[in-house]
This record gives structure tokens, C-alpha cells and sequence, in this order.
């Protein structure tokens, strides 16, 4: 949700500046600004559009100085307008501030600036933190003071980035979204996320909610809210600047997609031998006791811990899945031995983070199962579990919805190897992981799927069934098609057709009907039903299946384990609906109205 950068000590900020908000734009694209300190004051420029727009109009006069900070927006008060764009200032136009989140206040505190006489020009909840900061320099006359006292002030969430005209040092806070501090030679980074300034630095600061700073060239000074210095950790993060590169690719969507097989390989290293079958998590005995497992998660996610459940319980750990948004209103009875798992890419997500704490603050243990080192969920659960994707830059998810699932796999495996041990059918299971990368690398290589795009694209709607695991893989399937291609979609337990969803088929509804090789006989069934009313059927299916006779057109994967048919059939929708909406012309990358870590409720 939006996205944040700012520099100090580069001689040329800006085009550093935009560069980094170039990287960060999945998060927001609806607007874009930057403000920087010139020497002689403040300049602000910001428009409603791309990041491409603002960087077009500054090209023939690229401010210099070397403090600046710019913003990406994803509307959430106020249409995306110029004048709803940050960097948002004072009356003074010497103090400027960008800012992800919600001020819950911002009503009442705006009413009590403007009955004081200060003036408005935007319909942002943001805009009343530099006026706020403006009248509290006035009382104190010093800058760190002035922002402390607004932070006060502030109800609801926020990572704050401010510049005032006569400083040297970008002041920041954080509190429920995410901020790190990146540390060059010389010159000092703070972004939403790490691939903001990638490319310049992987050494970095992971801020904690209430935390304050100071960061300027030479350094930082960190403190809590009552001003109390911090000591936070300088980490080393493992991602290279390339993997935050398109490398090539005309999306990243396609290039995350194509990076699934050693995203898959570095989810399983180190974590997994075969003979004898054994998994690794480095987690010793600190699970032990675990009886019950509720994943807890949003998205895309949710779709990988409802596979993730099927697993769990199908090998021995009482386990079902929750949406997070929904968890706190309707949470099962907290029992001894309940662990809480929140599965989330960023460990940012606003209403995942809230169904953890709900859980903790009712006596569970808690897990994440995240992707990034230092985010918000790591830190606040008892134990973290890394599905080691790498970056994900496009909004949809792709290649992190295989490393979450391949990383639940393996945390069944754990369960099982601490209570009665991996029986047959889970080394059976356990023993096919390491072979997924390279049949992955088949199905990228010989899919049919852009074939298929072009004769279906142009259907009134498209359905999803399968059972098993095949069901969550029909919903993310789905779920991919809508939101990158914009036509409507659905998916079903395939079961489900006959009690209502069949009323909706026609010639124009194609149906993709997943196998795995559990309970095909049933999910063909359901393919002549959707038949016999004249829906064209897009199988998925293993190549060694008789299936592709009762479909029109067959999109094959590699024989597997059954268990992991899933994962080889969802990689083929994940490319039918990135060639869909290749064809129709959508923003594949940055699909409207949609951000890629949503960090409010």
C-alpha cells in the first residue's frame, strides 16, 4: 500500500529517488512525488498518473541537492488528483512529508488546524501532519520535537518520511507499516521495501512499530516515541539487485513466474534429505506439543494454506485455514497445543497481523511463514518459518504462492517426524519435492497456454474446478485470471457445479477442470455435466491421463506425486492468465485498483 523512498548524501538525489520509486511501484501507481531540499528551500513535484509521467516532466530540469524523498501512491482518502499526490506540506511550504496509512483522526485534528487558520489543499488524511508539525516547530523550535509531538497526536497506522527546508536529515516513524533503513557508503536509504534501494546497498534496518529516527548521510539515530534511544539490528539481506530487475521479461509477472523452479529449490535447501527421509526446519523441539494448526491468511496466501491444511490433515496434524480479515469476528476456541499460523508474502499484511495478535493475545503460539527477513510478522511470532522466494514484484503473486505451499509441505513433514514419526505415504510425498524445480522447468518450456489464451479470451466468463488440493489451485486460478485480465472468474470445489454454479453455464462459460489423480473419476463427471450444456473444458492434467478425451483442450504436466499435481497445474494457469491478459492489454504488472502488501483493514 504505497510506497516510500527517500536519500540523503547523493550529490544527484532525484534520479536516485525515482529510480527507487520505479522499484517500488507495485505498490501504488495511482500518483507519484518527490521533495527535495535545493539549497534555497523545498521543491515539491507531484501528478496524479505513472511514476513515468513525473519522471517525463522533470526531465529537462531535474532538481538537484542530496536530500530527497518521493512517494507512489495507492488511493485510499482522496482520488488519485495532483493535488491528492504526495509530498504534502505545511502553509509555510518549508516542511513536507509522505506518508503510508491510515490517520484514523484526521477529521478532528484537520477541523482544529483550520479553525487556527491553517489552509488545505488536498482531501488526504496525510495532509494534517505537516501542518501539525508546522504549529509544534513554532512552540519548540526543534525539528525532532515538533514530530514527536505530532506522532502523539496521530490514531491509526503509518510510516512517515519528513524533510524540512533548512535540514540536513530525513525524519521518519513507523507504526503498523512497514519502513527499513538502508545504509550505503556515504549516503543513508529509508523505503517501504528493500528493492526501493537494492541496487545500492543490502545492508539494512528493519524499524519496529513506535520507532522514531533521524537519518542523515553519515548515519541514523533510532528512538522509541517517548524518545528513548533504540538499538534495532543491521541485517544482511540475500537478494541480488537483478532479482529485482525485470532481466529481460516484458513483466514481472512472467519473469516470477519463469523463477519458480530455484524459488522452489531454495525453499527446499538444507530443509529436506531423502535417504533417509528426514526434514530439517531448525526448529528443534519449540513446536512440540502442537495438536491443532490454523492458518490464517489473505489473498493468495489463503489459497496456499488452504492446500497447505489439506496436507497437514491428510498426514496427521489437525490443521484448516481461515481467512485473516474474517479470524478475529468467528476464531475457534483458543485449546493447549493450538498454533496460529499467519501465512503472508511481505509479513506486512495488515488484517493477517491482526489475526495473530488476536490469537497470541488469546494464548496461542504463533508462527509466520514469510518471505521476508525482519518484516512485522517475524519479529512479533514465535517462530518464523522463510519460504526463501526471493523479491516479488508484480501484484499478483506467482512464484511466492509455490514457496509458501512447498514450505507447509515440509512443515507437515516436521509434525509428523516429532509425534509418530513419517509414515510410507508422507516419504512417498516428502521423497517427489525434489524433483518439482525441474518439472516446473518442463511445464515452462512446452505449455500450450498462450495457444489456448487466444482461442478463449474473448468468453463471456471463465470457471475453475478441481477437488482436493485441486480445489484451492481452482481459486488461485481464478483468482489470477480476474485480477490481471479484468474477465470474470470463478472457482468451485468441482463438487459444488451441480448445487448452483451450473445454472451459469453456457457456450461462452469455458470450464478448467484440474486433475491431480485423486478423485478424477468424480471431477470427470463434473466435465461432462458442464459438457453436455455446451461449455468448452480446458483440462489440466498429468500427460500420462486419459482425461484430455473428455476435454477440448488439455494443458499436460508432469506425472507427480498427487499431492504436487497441484503445484505443476497451477503454474500453467498462473501463464494462461498472464497470455489472456497479454492479449487483452492490461497493466499485468500493476492490475487497477489492487497494491501488492496491503498494509491497512
Amino acid at each position: 500500500m504505497c510506497g516510500i523512498i527517500g536519500l540523503v548524501g547523493h550529490d544527484d538525489a532525484v534520479p536516485a529517488v525515482l529510480d527507487g520509486l520505479g522499484n517500488l511501484e507495485y505498490r501504488g501507481y495511482d500518483s507519484a512525488g518527490v521533495a527535495m531540499r535545493n539549497g534555497h528551500g523545498l521543491e515539491v513535484a507531484k501528478r496524479a498518473g505513472e511514476i513515468s509521467d513525473l519522471a517525463a516532466d522533470l526531465t529537462d530540469a531535474l532538481p538537484e541537492g542530496e536530500l530527497c524523498i518521493g512517494h507512489t501512491r495507492w488511493s485510499t482518502h482522496g482520488a488519485p488528483t495532483d493535488a491528492n499526490a504526495h509530498p504534502h506540506t505545511d502553509c509555510t511550504g518549508k516542511i513536507a512529508v509522505v506518508h503510508n496509512g491510515i490517520v484514523e483522526n484526521h477529521a478532528e485534528l484537520r477541523r482544529g488546524l483550520e479553525t487556527r487558520g491553517h489552509e488545505f489543499d488536498s482531501d488526504t488524511d496525510t495532509e494534517v501532519i505537516p501542518h501539525l508539525v508546522e504549529e509544534h516547530l513554532e512552540e519548540t523550535g526543534d525539528v525532532g520535537a515538533a514530530f514527536r509531538r505530532t506522532l502523539a497526536e496521530l490514531e491509526g497506522s503509518y510510516a512517515i518520511a519528513m524533510v524540512v527546508a533548512d535540514g540536513s536529515s530525513i525524519h521518519v516513524a513507523r507504526q503498523g507499516s512497514p519502513l527499513v533503513i538502508g545504509l550505503g557508503d556515504g549516503r543513508s536509504f529509508v523505503a517501504s521495501d528493500v528493492p526501493a534501494f537494492l541496487e545500492h546497498t543490502d545492508r539494512v534496518i528493519y524499524l519496529e512499530d513506535g520507532d522514531v529516527a533521524e537519518i542523515s548521510a553519515g548515519g541514523y539515530r533510532i528512538a522509541t516515541a517517548d524518545g528513548e534511544p533504540a538499538d534495532r539490528p543491521v541485517r544482511t539481506v540475500d537478494w541480488a539487485p537483478e532479482d529485482a530487475r525485470k532481466e529481460g521479461y516484458d513483466h514481472y509477472m512472467l519473469k516470477e513466474i519463469n523463477e519458480q523452479p530455484d524459488a522452489i529449490r531454495r525453499t527446499l535447501h538444507g530443509r529436506l534429505s531423502t535417504d533417509p527421509v528426514e526434514v530439517d526446519l531448525d526448529l528443534d523441539d519449540r513446536l512440540d506439543g502442537v495438536e491443532r494448526v490454523h492458518l490464517v491468511a489473505c489473498g493468495t496466501s489463503y489459497h496456499a494454506s488452504l492446500y497447505g491444511a489439506h496436507l497437514l490433515s491428510r498426514y496427521g496434524t489437525d490443521a484448516g485455514a481461515w481467512l485473516a480479515s474474517e479470524y478475529p469476528g468467528r476464531m475457534p476456541t483458543i485449546e493447549e497445543g493450538t498454533l496460529v499460523v499467519g501465512v503472508t508474502q511481505s509479513g506486512e499484511t495488515a488484517d493477517t497481523l491482526s489475526a495473530l495478535r488476536h490469537a497470541a493475545d488469546s494464548g496461542a503460539r504463533t508462527m509466520a511463514v514469510t518471505n521476508v527477513l525482519g518484516s512485522t510478522a517475524a519479529r512479533e511470532c514465535d517462530e518464523a518459518l522463510f519460504i526463501r522466494a526471493g523479491p516479488e514484484i508484480g501484484v499478483a503473486a506467482s512464484k511466492t504462492f509455490s514457496s509458501q505451499v512447498v514450505t507447509l509441505t515440509l512443515l507437515a513433514g516436521h509434525f509428523a517426524a516429532r509425534t509418530g514419526g513419517i509414515g510410507p505415504e508422507l516419504a512417498e510425498l516428502l521423497t517427489a519435492l525434489p524433483a518439482l524445480p525441474g518439472q516446473v522447468e518442463t511445464v515452462l518450456a512446452g505449455t500450450p497456454a498462450e495457444g489456448i489464451a487466444r482461442r478463449y479470451h474473448d468468453q463471456r466468463a471463465h470457471f475453475f474446478i478441481g477437488r482436493g488440493t485441486a480445489h484451492p489451485v481452482a481459486l488461485e486460478g481464478a483468482l489470477k485470471f480476474k485480477e490481471i485480465s479484468y474477465e470474470h472468474a470463478e472457482g468451485f470445489p468441482a463438487g459444488e457445479l451441480k448445487h448452483g454454479p451450473l445454472a451459469l453455464v453456457t457456450e461462452e462459460t469455458p470450464v478448467v477442470a484440474i486433475f491431480t489423480g485423486r478423485d478424477d473419476e468424480k471431477t470427470l463427471g463434473n466435465v461432462r455435466e458442464v459438457r453436455a450444456r455446451g461449455a468448452p473444458v480446458i483440462a489440466v492434467a498429468s500427460e500420462r491421463t486419459s482425461v484430455g478425451a473428455e476435454a477440448d483442450e488439455i494443458l499436460s504436466v508432469p506425472e507427480t506425486h498427487p499431492d504436487l499435481q497441484g503445484l505443476l497445474a497451477n503454474v500453467q494457469l498462473q501463464l494462461l492468465a498472464y497470455h489472456v491478459s497479454d492479449l487483452l492489454d492490461r497493466a499485468i504488472d500493476k492490475p487497477r485498483h489492487l497494491a501488492k502488501s496491503v498494509t491497512v483493514e
